[in-house]
Protein backbone atom coordinates (compact mmCIF):
# COMPACT_ATOMS: atom_id res chain seq x y z
CA UNK A 1 0.00 0.00 0.00
CA UNK A 2 2.87 2.43 0.55
CA UNK A 3 4.21 2.35 -3.02
CA UNK A 4 1.00 3.40 -4.80
CA UNK A 5 0.43 6.14 -2.20
CA UNK A 6 3.99 7.45 -2.73
CA UNK A 7 3.52 7.44 -6.51
CA UNK A 8 0.24 9.34 -6.17
CA UNK A 9 1.84 11.98 -3.96
CA UNK A 10 4.79 12.41 -6.29
CA UNK A 11 2.47 12.84 -9.26
CA UNK A 12 0.51 15.54 -7.47
CA UNK A 13 3.72 17.42 -6.62
CA UNK A 14 4.91 17.32 -10.24
CA UNK A 15 1.52 18.50 -11.52
CA UNK A 16 1.43 21.36 -9.02
CA UNK A 17 4.93 22.40 -9.98
CA UNK A 18 4.01 22.45 -13.69
CA UNK A 19 0.83 24.44 -12.98
CA UNK A 20 2.78 26.99 -10.91
CA UNK A 21 5.29 27.34 -13.73
CA UNK A 22 2.47 28.05 -16.18
CA UNK A 23 0.83 30.84 -14.11
CA UNK A 24 3.90 32.55 -12.68
CA UNK A 25 4.77 35.86 -14.50
CA UNK A 26 8.34 35.81 -15.76
CA UNK A 27 10.67 38.40 -14.28
CA UNK A 28 10.82 41.56 -16.45
CA UNK A 29 13.86 42.10 -18.63
CA UNK A 30 15.60 45.33 -17.61
CA UNK A 31 15.52 47.97 -20.40
CA UNK A 32 18.67 48.63 -22.32
CA UNK A 33 20.51 51.74 -21.20
CA UNK A 34 19.76 54.76 -23.42
CA UNK A 35 22.77 56.34 -25.10
CA UNK A 36 23.72 59.77 -23.78
CA UNK A 37 22.28 62.59 -25.94
CA UNK A 38 24.70 64.22 -28.33
CA UNK A 39 25.41 67.74 -27.04
CA UNK A 40 24.26 70.55 -29.32
CA UNK A 41 27.10 72.32 -31.08
CA UNK A 42 28.02 75.65 -29.46
CA UNK A 43 26.41 78.70 -31.01
CA UNK A 44 28.69 80.54 -33.41
CA UNK A 45 28.78 84.14 -32.21
CA UNK A 46 31.46 85.56 -34.50
CA UNK A 47 31.97 85.19 -38.24
CA UNK A 48 34.27 86.88 -40.74
CA UNK A 49 33.39 87.97 -44.27
CA UNK A 50 36.17 88.62 -46.77
CA UNK A 51 36.00 88.79 -50.53
CA UNK A 52 39.44 87.24 -50.93
CA UNK A 53 38.43 84.02 -49.19
CA UNK A 54 40.42 84.66 -46.01
CA UNK A 55 37.27 84.67 -43.88
CA UNK A 56 34.41 82.27 -43.22
CA UNK A 57 32.29 83.69 -46.05
CA UNK A 58 32.74 85.76 -49.18
CA UNK A 59 29.37 87.58 -48.98
CA UNK A 60 27.56 89.27 -46.12
CA UNK A 61 24.29 87.55 -47.03
CA UNK A 62 25.83 84.10 -46.59
CA UNK A 63 26.97 84.99 -43.09
CA UNK A 64 23.57 86.42 -42.14
CA UNK A 65 21.86 83.30 -43.47
CA UNK A 66 24.09 81.07 -41.32
CA UNK A 67 23.55 83.02 -38.10
CA UNK A 68 21.30 81.29 -35.57
CA UNK A 69 17.57 81.91 -35.95
CA UNK A 70 16.02 83.91 -33.11
CA UNK A 71 19.33 84.25 -31.34
CA UNK A 72 19.19 85.66 -27.83
CA UNK A 73 22.87 86.64 -27.84
CA UNK A 74 24.75 88.93 -30.19
CA UNK A 75 26.12 87.36 -33.36
CA UNK A 76 28.93 89.57 -34.69
CA UNK A 77 29.73 89.45 -38.40
CA UNK A 78 33.09 91.11 -38.96
CA UNK A 79 33.42 92.42 -42.53
CA UNK A 80 36.83 93.06 -44.04
CA UNK A 81 37.35 96.03 -46.35
CA UNK A 82 35.86 95.69 -49.81
CA UNK A 83 32.87 96.72 -51.91
CA UNK A 84 30.17 94.09 -51.54
CA UNK A 85 27.69 94.33 -54.39
CA UNK A 86 24.74 92.72 -52.66
CA UNK A 87 21.06 93.33 -52.14
CA UNK A 88 21.24 92.33 -48.50
CA UNK A 89 18.27 91.26 -46.37
CA UNK A 90 18.39 90.64 -42.61
CA UNK A 91 15.04 88.82 -42.14
CA UNK A 92 12.95 89.06 -39.00
CA UNK A 93 14.11 85.71 -37.56
CA UNK A 94 17.80 86.73 -37.62
CA UNK A 95 17.75 88.65 -34.35
CA UNK A 96 20.72 90.19 -32.50
CA UNK A 97 22.94 90.47 -35.57
CA UNK A 98 25.80 92.99 -35.54
CA UNK A 99 27.59 93.95 -38.75
CA UNK A 100 31.03 95.25 -37.76
CA UNK A 101 33.09 96.75 -40.56
CA UNK A 102 36.85 97.02 -40.69
CA UNK A 103 36.43 100.71 -41.58
CA UNK A 104 33.43 102.83 -42.54
CA UNK A 105 34.97 104.01 -45.81
CA UNK A 106 36.50 100.64 -46.66
CA UNK A 107 33.44 98.42 -46.17
CA UNK A 108 30.78 99.34 -48.72
CA UNK A 109 27.56 97.43 -49.33
CA UNK A 110 26.26 98.73 -52.66
CA UNK A 111 23.46 98.04 -55.12
CA UNK A 112 21.64 100.08 -57.76
CA UNK A 113 17.90 99.33 -57.81
CA UNK A 114 15.50 102.29 -58.05
CA UNK A 115 11.80 102.97 -58.38
CA UNK A 116 10.61 102.46 -61.95
CA UNK A 117 13.67 100.58 -63.19
CA UNK A 118 13.56 97.71 -65.67
CA UNK A 119 12.82 95.25 -62.85
CA UNK A 120 9.82 97.41 -61.81
CA UNK A 121 11.09 98.15 -58.33
CA UNK A 122 9.20 100.64 -56.16
CA UNK A 123 10.50 102.87 -53.40
CA UNK A 124 9.71 100.07 -50.95
CA UNK A 125 11.72 97.41 -52.82
CA UNK A 126 14.60 99.53 -54.13
CA UNK A 127 16.73 99.10 -50.99
CA UNK A 128 20.33 98.01 -51.03
CA UNK A 129 19.99 96.74 -47.44
CA UNK A 130 16.74 95.76 -45.73
CA UNK A 131 16.71 95.15 -41.96
CA UNK A 132 13.58 93.41 -40.69
CA UNK A 133 15.04 91.82 -37.55
CA UNK A 134 14.96 93.29 -34.06
CA UNK A 135 18.12 94.21 -32.13
CA UNK A 136 20.25 94.85 -35.20
CA UNK A 137 23.47 96.86 -34.97
CA UNK A 138 25.83 98.16 -37.63
CA UNK A 139 29.18 99.86 -37.04
CA UNK A 140 31.75 101.14 -39.53
CA UNK A 141 29.68 100.29 -42.62
CA UNK A 142 28.78 102.28 -45.76
CA UNK A 143 25.32 101.59 -47.17
CA UNK A 144 25.07 102.84 -50.75
CA UNK A 145 22.46 103.01 -53.46
CA UNK A 146 24.50 103.52 -56.61
CA UNK A 147 21.61 104.20 -59.00
CA UNK A 148 22.36 107.93 -59.15
CA UNK A 149 19.85 110.81 -59.37
CA UNK A 150 17.10 108.78 -61.03
CA UNK A 151 14.30 109.15 -58.47
CA UNK A 152 13.54 107.16 -55.36
CA UNK A 153 16.42 104.81 -54.58
CA UNK A 154 16.82 103.59 -51.00
CA UNK A 155 20.24 102.72 -49.60
CA UNK A 156 19.02 101.51 -46.18
CA UNK A 157 15.49 100.38 -45.25
CA UNK A 158 14.93 99.55 -41.56
CA UNK A 159 11.80 97.93 -40.10
CA UNK A 160 13.10 96.12 -37.00
CA UNK A 161 12.85 97.48 -33.46
CA UNK A 162 15.89 98.61 -31.45
CA UNK A 163 18.15 99.20 -34.45
CA UNK A 164 21.48 100.95 -33.83
CA UNK A 165 23.92 102.45 -36.34
CA UNK A 166 27.25 103.88 -35.24
CA UNK A 167 29.91 105.51 -37.38
CA UNK A 168 28.13 104.46 -40.57
CA UNK A 169 27.59 106.20 -43.91
CA UNK A 170 24.39 106.18 -45.97
CA UNK A 171 24.96 107.34 -49.54
CA UNK A 172 22.31 108.08 -52.13
CA UNK A 173 20.11 110.74 -53.62
CA UNK A 174 16.33 110.78 -53.19
CA UNK A 175 15.04 108.66 -50.27
CA UNK A 176 18.44 107.49 -49.05
CA UNK A 177 17.32 106.31 -45.60
CA UNK A 178 13.88 104.76 -45.09
CA UNK A 179 12.96 104.38 -41.40
CA UNK A 180 9.88 102.46 -42.18
CA UNK A 181 7.37 101.38 -39.58
CA UNK A 182 5.55 102.78 -36.57
CA UNK A 183 6.74 100.24 -33.97
CA UNK A 184 10.40 100.63 -34.91
CA UNK A 185 12.86 102.54 -32.72
CA UNK A 186 16.16 103.49 -34.32
CA UNK A 187 19.34 105.25 -33.15
CA UNK A 188 22.01 106.75 -35.40
CA UNK A 189 25.21 108.00 -33.75
CA UNK A 190 28.09 109.75 -35.50
CA UNK A 191 26.79 108.80 -38.94
CA UNK A 192 27.13 110.58 -42.29
CA UNK A 193 23.97 110.65 -44.41
CA UNK A 194 23.69 112.35 -47.79
CA UNK A 195 20.94 112.80 -50.33
CA UNK A 196 18.73 115.14 -52.30
CA UNK A 197 14.97 114.99 -51.69
CA UNK A 198 13.47 113.60 -48.46
CA UNK A 199 16.61 111.63 -47.79
CA UNK A 200 15.45 110.90 -44.24
CA UNK A 201 11.88 109.57 -44.41
CA UNK A 202 9.40 107.16 -42.83
CA UNK A 203 7.25 106.45 -39.76
CA UNK A 204 9.69 105.17 -37.15
CA UNK A 205 10.73 106.89 -33.91
CA UNK A 206 14.34 107.90 -34.54
CA UNK A 207 17.19 109.74 -32.85
CA UNK A 208 20.18 111.10 -34.77
CA UNK A 209 23.02 112.10 -32.47
CA UNK A 210 26.20 113.78 -33.65
CA UNK A 211 25.45 113.02 -37.31
CA UNK A 212 26.27 114.98 -40.46
CA UNK A 213 23.38 115.37 -42.89
CA UNK A 214 24.55 116.57 -46.30
CA UNK A 215 22.20 117.99 -48.93
CA UNK A 216 23.35 117.54 -52.52
CA UNK A 217 20.89 119.98 -54.08
CA UNK A 218 17.94 122.27 -53.27
CA UNK A 219 15.24 120.17 -51.62
CA UNK A 220 14.13 118.77 -48.26
CA UNK A 221 16.12 116.97 -45.56
CA UNK A 222 13.33 115.11 -43.73
CA UNK A 223 9.91 113.72 -44.64
CA UNK A 224 8.53 112.12 -41.49
CA UNK A 225 5.24 110.23 -41.59
CA UNK A 226 4.70 110.01 -37.83
CA UNK A 227 1.27 108.74 -36.78
CA UNK A 228 -1.10 110.74 -34.57
CA UNK A 229 -0.50 108.58 -31.47
CA UNK A 230 3.31 108.55 -31.58
CA UNK A 231 4.77 110.95 -29.04
CA UNK A 232 8.05 111.35 -30.94
CA UNK A 233 9.07 111.21 -34.58
CA UNK A 234 12.58 112.33 -35.57
CA UNK A 235 14.83 113.94 -32.98
CA UNK A 236 18.19 115.35 -34.08
CA UNK A 237 20.65 116.02 -31.26
CA UNK A 238 23.85 117.93 -31.88
CA UNK A 239 23.82 117.25 -35.62
CA UNK A 240 25.46 119.25 -38.39
CA UNK A 241 23.65 120.10 -41.63
CA UNK A 242 26.01 120.66 -44.55
CA UNK A 243 25.59 120.97 -48.32
CA UNK A 244 27.25 120.74 -51.70
CA UNK A 245 27.87 124.04 -53.46
CA UNK A 246 24.80 123.69 -55.69
CA UNK A 247 22.44 123.42 -52.71
CA UNK A 248 21.34 126.96 -51.84
CA UNK A 249 17.75 126.51 -50.61
CA UNK A 250 17.03 123.49 -48.46
CA UNK A 251 14.15 122.96 -46.01
CA UNK A 252 14.54 121.16 -42.69
CA UNK A 253 11.51 119.07 -43.50
CA UNK A 254 8.08 118.56 -44.96
CA UNK A 255 5.29 116.23 -43.81
CA UNK A 256 4.91 113.00 -45.73
CA UNK A 257 1.87 112.47 -43.50
CA UNK A 258 -0.14 115.12 -41.61
CA UNK A 259 1.15 114.33 -38.10
CA UNK A 260 4.85 114.46 -38.89
CA UNK A 261 7.08 115.25 -35.90
CA UNK A 262 10.66 116.49 -36.30
CA UNK A 263 12.76 118.33 -33.72
CA UNK A 264 16.28 119.79 -34.03
CA UNK A 265 18.14 120.38 -30.74
CA UNK A 266 21.59 122.00 -30.52
CA UNK A 267 22.20 121.54 -34.23
CA UNK A 268 24.50 123.53 -36.51
CA UNK A 269 22.71 124.62 -39.67
CA UNK A 270 24.57 125.69 -42.79
CA UNK A 271 23.68 128.66 -44.96
CA UNK A 272 21.77 126.39 -47.33
CA UNK A 273 18.89 126.10 -44.85
CA UNK A 274 16.17 128.49 -45.98
CA UNK A 275 14.97 131.05 -43.40
CA UNK A 276 11.40 129.66 -43.49
CA UNK A 277 12.81 126.33 -42.39
CA UNK A 278 9.77 124.15 -43.03
CA UNK A 279 7.37 123.36 -45.88
CA UNK A 280 3.72 122.23 -45.68
CA UNK A 281 3.90 119.96 -48.77
CA UNK A 282 1.40 122.15 -50.63
CA UNK A 283 -1.28 121.55 -48.01
CA UNK A 284 -2.05 124.31 -45.46
CA UNK A 285 -4.04 121.84 -43.35
CA UNK A 286 -0.77 120.12 -42.46
CA UNK A 287 0.23 123.25 -40.56
CA UNK A 288 -2.42 122.42 -37.95
CA UNK A 289 -1.23 118.86 -37.28
CA UNK A 290 2.57 118.75 -37.68
CA UNK A 291 5.02 119.23 -34.82
CA UNK A 292 8.15 120.96 -36.09
CA UNK A 293 10.50 122.50 -33.55
CA UNK A 294 14.04 123.68 -32.83
CA UNK A 295 16.09 124.50 -29.78
CA UNK A 296 19.37 126.39 -29.73
CA UNK A 297 20.12 126.06 -33.43
CA UNK A 298 23.41 127.68 -34.50
CA UNK A 299 25.16 128.59 -37.73
CA UNK A 300 24.08 130.75 -40.66
CA UNK A 301 20.96 128.62 -41.24
CA UNK A 302 19.61 129.33 -37.75
CA UNK A 303 16.94 132.03 -38.18
CA UNK A 304 14.33 131.57 -35.47
CA UNK A 305 12.59 134.87 -36.19
CA UNK A 306 12.20 134.02 -39.87
CA UNK A 307 10.76 130.54 -39.42
CA UNK A 308 7.20 129.75 -40.49
CA UNK A 309 4.71 130.75 -37.82
CA UNK A 310 3.43 127.21 -37.36
CA UNK A 311 6.84 125.89 -36.27
CA UNK A 312 8.06 126.10 -32.66
CA UNK A 313 11.10 127.25 -30.74
CA UNK A 314 11.38 125.09 -27.63
CA UNK A 315 12.12 126.41 -24.17
CA UNK A 316 15.04 124.98 -22.20
CA UNK A 317 12.58 123.05 -20.03
CA UNK A 318 10.89 121.53 -23.07
CA UNK A 319 14.22 120.61 -24.67
CA UNK A 320 15.29 118.70 -21.54
CA UNK A 321 12.48 116.22 -22.15
CA UNK A 322 14.20 114.95 -25.29
CA UNK A 323 16.33 112.23 -23.71
CA UNK A 324 16.97 108.77 -25.11
CA UNK A 325 15.12 107.29 -22.14
CA UNK A 326 12.00 109.33 -22.83
CA UNK A 327 12.05 109.02 -26.61
CA UNK A 328 12.54 105.25 -26.58
CA UNK A 329 10.32 104.51 -23.59
CA UNK A 330 7.71 102.55 -25.58
CA UNK A 331 7.34 98.78 -25.22
CA UNK A 332 10.07 97.32 -23.03
CA UNK A 333 11.99 100.57 -22.87
CA UNK A 334 15.35 100.82 -24.57
CA UNK A 335 18.60 102.66 -23.95
CA UNK A 336 20.86 102.31 -27.01
CA UNK A 337 23.66 104.18 -25.25
CA UNK A 338 24.28 101.12 -23.07
CA UNK A 339 26.61 98.68 -24.82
Amino acid sequence: MLLPRFLLTAGLVVAATQLHAQITTPAPIPPAAKPAPTPAPPQVTRMTVAQDGSGDYRTVQEAVNDSRDLSQVTVTIFIKNGTYREKLVVPSHKTHVTLLGESNTGVIISFGDYSGDAQKHSTYTSHTVLVQANDFTAENITFENSAGPVGQAVALHVEGDRATFRNCRMLGNQDTLYMAVENSRQYYQNCYIEGTTDFLFGTATVVFEGCELRSKRNSYVTAASTTAHQKYGYVLLGCKLTANDEAKKVYLGRPWRPNAKTVFINCELGAHITPAGWDNWRNPDNEKTVYYAEYNSSGPGANPKERVKWARQLTAKEAKQYTLKNIFAGGEGWDPARK
